[in-house]
């Protein structure tokens, strides 16, 4: 379990699972650095005092990982207007949703449904890692709309480049679960729960499943020989995972 949540979670008053991944220990001795890497959830519904803290934070790229349709629905959110780069990187295309579903069934979150993101090639984690490797689109945020599936595929590629150990990657993954009350309790009191769906239902839907993101990273060792292997498959060469360690991690 990582002990200091608290550090790293910012609780906005209309956006959830808000946190930054600083701090994490890599496996040979050094440490991911504070307030340059922030994954979140949708950010439309933020307050203006959310606001007056965002624009502290100094955010300069936005990488939104839903779908164009999505981010039309649900709106941007405030950052643009704040002078931070938008880049919309879908990772599941239109009608991806359901070829998902017939590639790996329509069991719900999976490690197996995250393998399924690469069936759609490798564009968007070219782009995003061109992001993540420019030193002047930092600080980022990266986020879909719950901050849990997509951005927690990414995030687990990051940290796995950056050289943090899976114990690690996947207790990021499931901090998840420890904003999910405060969200529904707050769409609850919005009024803006599904019809027919209960606050039960939308605490489980909300959530991540235990052992999704080690079956995705075992699912990654079995198929590709591991994260580091499938992401020089694809063209994250030495050079550009030297560039992202150079940002992102402390310099002793």
């Amino acid at each position: 379990m990582i002990e200091n949540f608290s550090d790293r979670h910012h609780p906005f008053d209309g956006c959830f699972n808000f946190r930054d991944i600083g701090g994490y220990q890599t496996e040979d001795g050094g440490r991911v650095r504070w307030g340059r890497y922030f994954r979140a959830g949708r950010q439309d519904r933020m307050t203006e005092r959310d606001l007056t803290k965002l624009r502290s934070m100094g955010i300069r790229s936005q990488i939104d990982l839903r779908r164009p349709d999505e981010a039309s629905e649900q709106g941007r959110g405030p950052l643009s207007a704040e002078g931070a780069r938008y880049h919309n990187i879908a990772v599941i295309p239109d009608g991806g949703s359901d070829q998902l579903s017939q590639l790996v069934g329509d069991t719900g979150i999976s490690g197996k449904r995250y393998l399924g993101y690469l069936s759609f090639g490798p564009e968007s984690w070219q782009r995003m890692f061109d992001i993540f490797a420019s030193a002047d689109g930092l600080p980022l945020l990266i986020h879909c709309t719950a901050g849990k599936d997509r951005t927690g595929v990414a995030t687990a590629f990051l940290l796995s480049v950056l050289g943090v150990g899976r114990e690690i990657i996947e207790a990021d993954y499931l901090l998840t679960n420890r904003d999910v009350e405060r969200q529904v309790t707050f769409l609850e009191r919005a009024g803006l729960l599904p019809e027919g769906v209960t606050a039960d239902d939308m605490i489980h839907a909300a959530g991540v499943p235990e052992t999704a993101m080690h079956d995705f990273l075992d699912g990654l060792d079995a198929e590709y020989g591991g994260a580091l292997s499938y992401l020089e498959g694809i063209g994250i060469t030495q050079d550009i995972q030297a560039r992202i360690k150079l940002s992102f991690l402390e310099r002793s």
